[in-house]
């Protein structure tokens, strides 16, 4: 293993010229498995923390039977876990700056793994809700460190450690609600004590294996990621993002309640999801925005994803048509995502981690109040009703993108 130890963690320049190099070097995939054993612990701990997501998402409808719950209530599991990941998500660079990456990283999982194994012995769904919240706090800490230390430690380039980040990504959302549902199928505790036990895994591989990464030489203060938000460009984009995840965790949240499956049977169609995700995102999108420009690029796909989920809304009483849907949402869900993280990084002169940090604190708090809100307008409208909700947030999503297009005269 190659010494990191005078290696410094990238700044924005240099991830941003990762990312057109990874557009540009095909090749590169090749050279994902030729990389230290630091690489790989990291990647490991990515995997199981994007798990985490979708984890819940097969034993929501058992959680509910079991604890007399209301969607709503039960939905209430995501909307504390993503509220409090984009909140903690403006502190994570100023506590990375002061104590290290490295201790950042082992920060998160600890307290990912306490609040996963308390999550497995509540008694209430209201218990539930305050233990995901806590969840939350340990994935924000962990997800927004771990790129720039993957980047730091991978060989083969920046554009090969960038790859690896996603594809841990999209495998970790395929594999988290199949891995749900497994274990879910024994007992609804189960996947919460199953995490864990995976966390503790990618805690010793981290702490064994990944030596010290320097601290940033400048320390990130806390009203960064605001004061990054004053540029139009980047406010911009986080806004349309807030209204994109609306639509996002709608569909990853509410479908459950609509596909009338057991646990297992709803995780293996949002396994299924997942790798649409991950094709998207890693195979589609590059070519995909190569070809139309950022800008048209987004327009087109979110234009998709309004009719896909207006559709959702007439056929939510047709499971098969439902399974078939989410499917090629997960295929436009994943193109969106890498050409909005890919706008976010240009759209703006500011640092990369900062700006990241400003857009996922807009993009994780709007999208937790839709799992809440997808329960009440089941409740008291119709089954079909979040999804035309969701279609709605889209829209909005899309012209304020469009209205506001000459705030972003750095995307093509």
């Amino acid at each position: 293993m190659s010494d990191i130890r005078n290696e410094t963690i990238p700044d924005g320049h240099e991830i941003e010229q990762a990312e057109k190099e990874l557009q540009e070097d095909a090749h590169s995939i090749k050279r994902i498995f030729q990389q230290p054993k630091a690489a790989w612990a990291v990647a490991f701990a990515c995997v199981v923390a994007f798990m985490g997501i979708g984890l819940v998402d097969p034993i929501l409808p058992s959680i509910a039977a079991q604890m007399d719950a209301t969607p709503s209530q039960v939905e209430l599991l995501f909307t504390s876990y993503l509220l409090v990941t984009g909140i903690m998500m403006l502190i994570t660079g100023w506590l990375s700056s002061r104590i290290g990456p490295k201790m950042t990283l082992l920060t998160g999982l600890v307290i990912i793994i306490l609040f996963s194994t308390l999550g497995g012995l509540a008694g209430s769904v209201d218990e539930l809700v305050g233990l995901r919240a806590g969840w939350g706090l340990g994935n924000a800490l962990f997800i927004s460190t771990a790129l720039a230390v993957i980047v730091s430690v991978a060989s083969g380039g920046s554009a090969v450690a960038i790859m690896l980040y996603e594809a841990a990504l999209g495998l970790g959302m395929s594999v988290g609600p199949l891995l749900g549902g497994l274990l879910g199928s024994i007992h609804w505790r189960a996947p919460f004590f199953g995490v864990a036990v995976l966390m503790l895994i990618g805690l010793l591989a981290v702490w064994i294996l990944l030596t010290d990464v320097p601290k940033p030489a400048k320390k990130i203060s806390l009203s960064a990621p605001f004061q990054a938000l004053r540029h139009p460009g980047l406010l911009t984009m986080g806004l349309t993002a807030l209204f994109y995840n609306f639509g996002f965790f709608t569909l990853l949240t509410y479908s459950p309640f609509v596909l009338n499956l057991g646990e297992f049977g709803i995780g293996f169609v949002f396994f299924v999801w997942g790798i649409m995700l991950a094709i998207g995102s890693i195979f589609i999108a590059p070519s995909f925005e190569a070809k139309l420009g950022t800008k048209k690029s987004l327009s087109l796909v979110m234009v998709g994803i309004i009719i896909t989920l207006a559709l959702m809304g007439v056929g939510a009483d047709w499971p098969v048509f439902l399974i078939v849907m989410i499917a090629l949402m997960g295929l436009l869900l994943g193109i969106n995502n890498t050409v909005m993280t890919t706008a976010v990084m240009e759209v703006s002169p500011v640092e990369r981690s900062t700006a990241s940090a400003a857009y996922s604190f807009l993009r994780f708090t709007g999208g937790s109040i839709s799992p809440w809100l997808a329960g009440k307008v089941s409740e008291h409208i119709s089954i079909g009703a979040p999804y035309y909700v969701a279609a709605a947030a889209v829209l909005v999503g899309l012209l304020l993108f469009t209205a506001r297009r000459s705030a972003m005269d750095r995307l093509n």
